[in-house]
């Protein structure tokens, strides 16, 4: 087997998903180590499609494993290649079990007459965010060096090019890093999920249509050009701000975005009395919003482990098992506090306010769940969760209906998230993060602010309130 050797610590070349520390200089590990990668050059081939090929990747991962074992950094390029595509296609795969997650979340936190109308959302939503990204959103993320405005927009603007059918060596994209294929399905996800925190936002209110078109906004554009502003090497990398899996790329954008839909389209018929008090509407099915909560947990696994974007050395594989654990931690430390705020400050344990507060601790760690120790993560985790309760509370005083408090869970712990980042990676710092979380609130405020402006200007963004009342469930063609 062709084995190439690598310095010490030195691993292939990734896209450009982690960079400044991940990317150009990796971050240094916890033993004072540092990693350099080479920039991916992708090109954009015409032809038929790839194909695993997963009998030929059988027997080079079991030649590769006798090398490995002699040695960490003599690492076969054909195992890398092979073991760093699983880590994307497993942890993909993963993420989109959030997408359940997230819907049996919402389905469960509704009210019984609005259940069939927020499955009928969610699962439409996935659909078009997923082609959104796939005609646009995923070369408008990563330019790689193609840029139309040098570190703000990409000058890639065309839909993706998977690598030809059973390729050679010299077929491939990228063959220090993956295939084409498994890059694209992993980042997919991410977008996804973006789109999705705003549905749950504004549940039981709001037109499908109009929703439908703000996510194919989101997902084509908006989502894409903030990432690449990090993630594809723009002006926020070279800045040096910090977010390992998305705390604030992801997480943040969907809850700026998602708060700025909710003010717009207002809240829910009898959810404030007159005199502002917050009421309690009637919820489908807390068991199944705990099983979507769960299972967001698990593909959490996925969101932040592949994130690393690399299994195909000791280091590596040590590094994503690191990532499983302080993200497990996270969302214990977040659960804790949940737990004892909710009842510090309502006499009781309030079970969705828990679960939230598990998700809220997971979002917390999202933005650097590879450095922290394992005491530090259920701190932060710990942190996040906090913010989720009393973010609850806040927007409760504000008159702002969140339905699954996902503005709480995803905005608020991901800027905290996001700011914490400097406890634990020295190469960031607190003024960069800071300077991060306000470009991407202010950036996303701007244009999904545009955006829910012209809908609501044109096609109108709420279900009149005969169908609110009724249910939308019941009077599905007048919502549209």
């Amino acid at each position: 087997m062709n084995v190439t050797s690598f310095d010490d610590g030195i691993v292939p070349s990734l896209k450009s998903r982690n960079s400044a520390q991940h990317q150009s200089v990796r971050c240094d590990k916890t033993d004072g180590q540092s990693s350099a990668f080479g920039d991916r050059m992708r090109q954009f081939k015409t032809g038929n499609h790839f194909r695993r090929i997963l009998g030929t990747g059988s027997v080079l991962l079991l030649a590769a494993i006798p090398e490995l074992a002699f040695a960490q950094n003599a690492v076969p390029s054909d195992a890398t290649f092979i073991l760093n595509t699983l880590l994307l296609l497993f942890c993909g795969v993963l993420v989109f079990f959030m997408h359940i997650g997230f819907t049996m979340l919402e389905c469960g936190l509704v009210q019984p007459k609005n259940v069939i109308s927020q499955l009928t959302k969610n699962f439409c939503l996935l659909v078009i965010a997923f082609a959104a990204y796939f005609l646009l959103g995923y070369n408008l993320m990563y330019p790689l060096g193609t840029w139309l405005y040098d570190g703000f927009l990409s000058g890639i603007l065309w839909s993706v090019v998977l690598e030809p059918v059973a390729p050679e060596i010299g077929q491939l994209d990228d063959y220090a890093y993956a295939t084409t294929g498994a890059d694209f399905f992993f980042q997919m996800m991410f977008c996804a999920a973006t789109a999705t925190i705003v549905s749950g936002t504004i549940a039981e209110r709001m037109r499908i249509v109009p929703f439908l078109i703000f996510v194919s906004v989101l997902c084509a554009v908006i989502y894409p050009v903030l990432a690449s502003w990090k993630w594809g090497g723009g002006f926020l990398d070279q800045l040096g701000f910090v977010d390992f899996a998305g705390s604030t790329l992801v997480h943040s954008v969907g809850g700026w975005a998602a708060l700025v839909g909710a003010i717009i389209v207002g809240p829910r018929l009898g959810r404030f009395r007159d005199d502002g008090k917050s009421m309690k509407l009637e919820a489908y099915s807390v068991p199944m919003a705990s099983l979507g909560a769960l299972l967001l947990w698990l593909g959490w696994l996925g969101f932040n482990g592949g994130s690393q974007l690399a299994f195909g050395s000791i280091s590596d594989a040590a590094d994503v098992s690191r990532i499983f654990g302080n993200t497990m931690i996270a969302a214990v430390g977040g659960s804790i506090a949940a737990i004892y705020l909710t009842f510090a400050l309502l006499g009781k344990v309030e079970i969705v306010t828990v679960l939230n507060g598990s998700l809220g601790g997971l979002v917390a760690i999202t933005a650097e769940p590879l450095f922290p120790s394992l005491m530090l993560s259920l701190m932060i985790g710990a942190v996040g969760g906090a913010f989720v309760v009393l973010g609850v509370e806040l927007l409760d005083r504000m008159g702002i209906d969140d339905v699954i408090s996902a503005i709480p869970v995803h905005l608020f712990a991901g800027v905290a998230g996001t700011l914490l980042v400097p406890l634990s990676n020295q190469s960031a710092s607190f003024d960069t993060q800071f300077i991060g979380v306000i470009v991407y609130a202010v950036a996303t405020v701007v244009l999904s602010g545009i955006v829910w402006f012209i809908l609501n200007l044109t096609l109108g963004l709420r279900v009149n309130p005969t169908t609110e009342a009724n249910g939308l469930d019941t009077e599905l063609p007048v919502q549209y």
